[in-house]
């Protein structure tokens, strides 16, 4: 299928070398336009990469933020981080802490790690070390390994009623759908 509409696309005067490459990634690029957030997060991811396409982390902010707009929750992540990073935008730790905290709040481990660490050394939201220890604890609960021993390292800097707080916020804790 995808020969025959090349070949028409050839015959009826289209110059230039067109491959099927250039098809997929204009049926992808096309999907992404009308709204498909799975076709936006793929090219975003394609633009921070630069796989298929020219690296452009611009586009890739663009097209993570559509996506992390519709509710994609690895798009939110790897938006907050080139907030984070400073990478095709300003850095501005006040957003990555906003797109952190909606993939933390969807279940993202790795958000939830990322997440703990801005609590803990008040990058873009004011220190609390109950909310680190929060969020580190459900990152560890879910299979980050190495969040036990920096939820322990965050546990020496609180008293027994800050731990039994951020426990207890923990427990409570249901992911937003």
């Amino acid at each position: 299928m995808k020969h025959i509409l090349l070949a028409l696309l050839l015959l009826f005067g289209m110059t230039g070398v067109v491959t099927a490459d250039d098809y997929e990634l204009h049926l992808l690029r096309t999907a992404a336009e009308t709204g498909n957030m799975k076709a936006q997060y793929d090219l975003a991811l394609m633009y921070y990469t630069g796989q298929g396409v020219p690296q452009d982390y611009q586009q890739a902010v663009r097209w993570y933020t559509k996506a992390a707009e519709a509710g994609n929750m690895k798009a939110q992540h790897n938006l907050a981080l080139m907030y984070d990073n400073g990478q095709g935008v300003p850095q501005d730790y006040q957003q990555a802490v906003r797109w952190y905290a909606k993939a933390a709040e969807a279940g993202n481990t790795k958000a939830q790690h990322n997440l703990a660490a801005m609590y803990f050394e008040g990058k873009g939201i004011p220190q609390d070390s109950v909310l680190a220890h929060v969020w580190a604890n459900l990152a560890a609960s879910q299979g980050q390994e190495d969040m036990v021993k920096k939820r322990d390292a965050i546990a020496t800097f609180m008293t027994p009623q800050q731990i039994a707080e951020a426990q207890k916020l923990a427990r409570e804790w249901k992911p937003v759908k």
